[in-house]
């Protein structure tokens, strides 16, 4: 069973001003859809061809012989949930179970805010900024490349991306104004809420 480009739950204008479209057809047609090409590639006539994503991410997570499977099938898997933490017309104060959550956790949405746009500045290079739920907790963290919360027992509630491609397009190096963006206008808070176990 082949894997395939999960379609984006928006238009491709639908986030302008704040990500254009040009930055969706290459971010989500280039480089979303290169991923899915080089694993259907990569597990094609082998015995993990029949796999599921996540069990196909969870299997090849830290097997030296499964780097390219475990790369591409995890980038597959992010882009796929940070398009879905993105919406028109998103962002600012969260409502519902996760407010409370966030509030409980980190005293208020501001400090939140704060402290996830640090994660998303401080992670090195390429990577990810990640609101989880560590058991019943609420954790800010960031994984460089393609690594991700589930293979760290972590459930994923929101993501940022901080790869260079994320932004670049529209907003060059200033990579603090785009996960400002990302806080005040994008957040999609009812998917982050629908991701609350």
């Amino acid at each position: 069973m082949a894997f395939t480009l999960p379609p984006l739950p928006y238009a491709k204008n639908a986030l302008v001003p704040h990500i254009s479209e040009q930055t969706l057809e290459f971010h989500y047609g280039k480089h979303h859809q290169t991923y899915v090409t080089n694993l259907n590639n990569l597990v094609q006539g082998t015995e993990h061809e029949s796999k599921g994503l996540e069990d196909l991410i969870k299997f090849s997570h830290a097997k030296a012989d499964m780097v390219g499977i475990f790369n591409n099938a995890a980038q597959v898997w992010n882009h796929t949930f940070f398009w879905n933490c993105m919406k028109s017309s998103g962002g600012g104060a969260p409502t519902g179970a996760i407010a409370e959550k966030i509030n409980a956790t980190f005293g208020a949405y501001e400090k939140f805010a704060a402290d996830f746009k640090q994660a998303a500045l401080t992670q090195f290079g390429s990577g990810w900024a990640w609101l989880v739920q560590d058991g019943n907790d609420l954790k800010i963290t960031k994984t460089a490349n393609a690594d991700l919360p589930m293979v760290h027992n972590q459930k994923a509630l929101l993501t940022c991306d901080v790869w260079e491609h994320a932004y670049y397009l529209d907003y060059q190096n200033r990579r603090a104004d785009f996960v400002q963006t990302f806080l005040d206008h994008l957040v999609n808070w009812e998917f982050v809420n629908k991701n609350l176990i």
